[in-house]
């Protein structure tokens, strides 16, 4: 590109994910050539975001509030904690509208060779929460990794110390899945976990 301006746009658009240069290059060129006022809301709106959102002192969702709209809806169950990774799966839970508890928001998952230790998942913050009383139950929707599955037995162990139980998302074949298609994993935690028909 013949502008260094330009190429800055180009670049800072390359760190969202799946954004490669070609893609960022097609999203600057639209928005200079096309839509030049989109370009100002974006850009507004971006540093509106950046000044006003910060993390729900409770959960540690987003919020522009000291407290999200989860922690604050008095409707919601209260004595229910589901602990997710990240508040992409917040919003993925809450679109299945099957769920109407509280969350917590580890923002990572256990991984000592990437840094992330009990400390930098607000561990203690949890656990300070569960020593207040009044939870029943923690579904554990980390990811199906190893290090998910690391992050969900610590956790268990930590309701286990409060005499809290601790349930797992359940896992297996997908809705529409054929068996021919499901990897090895999947399909030995699908049998493993296997329900009686009534």
């Amino acid at each position: 590109m013949s502008s260094s301006s330009l190429d800055d746009m180009i670049a800072a658009l390359k760190c969202l994910p799946g954004v490669g240069q070609k893609s960022a290059q097609r999203m600057v060129l639209h928005l200079l050539e096309r839509d030049q006022q989109a370009a100002r809301r974006i850009a507004e709106t971006i540093t509106h975001a950046l000044d006003t959102v910060r993390h729900c002192r409770q959960c540690r969702n987003f919020s522009d509030t000291d407290f999200c709209e989860v922690c604050s809806d008095e409707e919601r169950e209260q004595n229910t904690i589901c602990v997710v990774e990240t508040p992409a799966d917040v919003l993925a839970v809450e679109s299945s509208a099957a769920y109407r508890g509280r969350y917590f928001v580890l923002l990572g998952r256990l991984s000592p060779l990437d840094g992330f230790g009990p400390g930098q998942l607000g561990l203690e913050e949890f656990e300070q929460q569960l020593n207040r009383g009044g939870i029943k139950e923690i579904i554990l929707a980390t990811s199906a990794t190893v290090e998910g599955d690391i992050t969900a037995q610590y956790i268990a162990d930590i309701a286990s110390r409060h005499g809290i139980t601790s349930t797992r998302l359940a896992r297996g074949i997908p809705l529409g899945g054929e068996l021919e298609f499901v990897d090895g994993g999947t399909l030995s935690r699908a049998l493993s976990g296997r329900q009686q028909i009534d």
